[in-house]
This record gives C-alpha cells, structure tokens and sequence, in this order.
C-alpha cells in the first residue's frame, strides 16, 4: 500500500474518510501472522500469505502483498491488513493481480465487514457516491 500510486488515490482517500475513522486498532508485527491466518481461514482459503517485516528503506511504504508474502512494518492498523490480505486475494503466485480493480474491492469491503465489523449499507453507499467499482460477488483470483 504505497501512498504514491496514483491510480489507487481515489480509494485511498476513501479509506481515508471512511474506514479508517471506523478502525482504530493497531495490531503488533508479532500477532500479524495469527490474524492474518485467521481470516484466511474463516473465508475458506488454504494456504495463507507469510507475513515479513517490510524493508527500511520502503518509506513511502505503509505495507504491500503478494499472493505469497505481505510486508508490514512493526504496528499496522487491522484494516490495512485488511487491505492487504484483499491484496493476496486477488493475485497469483505468478504474479497476475487485479491491482485496486473491482475484484480487489469487492474482496476488501467483504473482509471490512467480516472481520472488521464495519457497516455494509454505509460502506456501499459511500464507495457509490464516490464513484469506485467494486464486484459485490468478488472470490479470490486462484479460486474463479
């Protein structure tokens, strides 16, 4: 999650207004891994990303993933896991990813609600008004 990638500003800045305000728990490197295999498990996948510190020098950096690995640094809010683990989801061991697309989104707000506990009804609402797509029927890339 780099706050630097211009295509993804718009749904960035709603996070901004609308999940982070919801979400103000900060979860210690140390516990990442048991969450992050926690949800994972609870949406039926096998398998889940390893998590690894994030490297000093990416700065500009809050934290990325791959199918395989996400990188944290040494407190990350829940919902950037969140966000993250949306990111393992939608893409392949080879590398194919569905970027900050409508699959991506639609995968993060079901993993906002699920594990979140955050209110559907606003969430939609709010990614409409701002104009995002998301597939509200979205499954992780290596399952469709």
């Amino acid at each position: 999650m780099s706050r630097g990638d211009a295509a993804a500003r718009r749904l960035y800045a709603w996070e901004d207004r609308e999940v982070a305000p919801r979400d103000l728990s900060r979860v210690p490197f140390a516990q990442l891994q048991a969450l992050a295999d926690h949800v994972w498990a609870a949406e039926g996948l096998r398998w889940p990303p390893r998590l690894r510190p994030l490297p000093p020098q990416a700065r500009a950096t809050v934290a990325r993933a791959t199918r395989l690995a996400i990188e944290a640094p040494p407190v990350l809010p829940s919902w950037v896991l969140l966000h993250e683990l949306a990111h393992a989801m939608t893409s392949t061991a080879e590398g194919a990813n569905d970027g900050h697309g409508p699959r991506f989104v639609g995968l993060y707000l079901r993993l906002l609600v699920r594990h979140a506990r955050m209110p559907e009804d606003a969430l939609v609402a709010s990614l409409r008004q701002t104009g995002i797509p998301f597939e509200p029927e979205a499954r992780p890339i290596f399952l469709a």
